[in-house]
């Protein structure tokens, strides 16, 4: 089963992902997938090469969506091994992340179930805290017919290049810059567009609770992320969650985020 509790069949999704651009970029959305694993995928067009940001859930293939030519080289740049960001990771030669997030990915590590029946409960009231609702399962619709979520599991990836930070991805007329930012996991990266301000951030900040108590993660790191951040030139944030937003929101967040975790110490 797909969920806990259905009254009636699931449908197969007419379309299981979404394409629109935002800031001049591509953002490929799964409208099905509940907002918890529902990743945003970015992709930018270069010169030389595509850059794609994160991955999905990688329940139907990724590669064949992509607005770019079947032969044209393509980098996926993984923000970190969550299973929600590195589903059709496997999907791509050319696959760069950080060090204390490679392991995680070859090795397939974060196989959360898609099923809900079989998580925990102090998980499920984790994420309900958070403001995430789950219970009624993971998708609103199937990728396709016999899909089985029991049976759906997480793929291993071969990361090509370890990133850190300082190092930048060159698309050959666009430049982006490797900046390690560590909370929501130890090797969380970002991709920071100097020359316009973009700054595409996974899950190290985006407009929705935040994930700060899971397996993994530092409040104490995330504190010193969110302090880096307010000193950072961003005018716009790409999320991997959520819609995108401004500088200001930005601080706004990051601001509220240190002054409940002040207040909880």
């Amino acid at each position: 089963m797909t969920t806990v509790a259905q009254s009636s069949p699931m449908e197969v999704a007419r379309h299981w992902r979404r394409r629109r651009n935002i800031g001049g970029f591509v953002l490929i959305t799964e409208p099905h997938v509940v907002p918890l694993l529902r990743s945003n995928i970015w992709m930018v067009s270069g010169r030389d090469r595509d850059l794609v940001i994160d991955a999905g859930l990688g329940l139907v293939p990724l590669r064949p969506y992509l607005p770019t030519d079947a032969d044209r080289p393509v980098t996926l740049v993984a923000t970190h091994a969550h299973r929600d960001h590195v589903g059709a990771a496997h999907e791509f030669l050319d696959l760069c992340a950080h060090r204390l997030e490679a392991q995680a990915i070859e090795e397939a590590t974060d196989d959360i179930p898609l099923d809900v029946s079989m998580w925990p409960d102090e998980l499920l009231a984790g994420f309900e805290r958070k403001g995430y609702q789950c219970r009624c399962g993971t998708l609103s619709a199937l990728p396709f017919s016999g899909f089985s979520a029991v049976d759906e599991h997480l793929k291993p990836a071969r990361v090509s290049q370890l990133v850190d930070e300082g190092d930048i991805i060159d698309l050959g007329d666009q430049c982006f810059e490797v900046l390690h930012l560590p909370g929501h996991s130890p090797g969380s990266i970002g991709l920071f567009q100097r020359s316009t301000g973009a700054f595409f951030s996974g899950d190290v900040i985006y407009d929705g609770p935040l994930l700060d108590d899971i397996e993994g993660a530092d409040r104490g790191a995330y504190c010193r992320t969110m302090e880096r951040l307010l000193s950072l030139p961003v005018r716009s944030v790409f999320p991997g969650h959520g819609p995108a937003f401004g500088r200001s929101r930005l601080l706004e967040i990051a601001r509220h985020y240190l002054r409940t975790w002040e207040r909880l110490r």
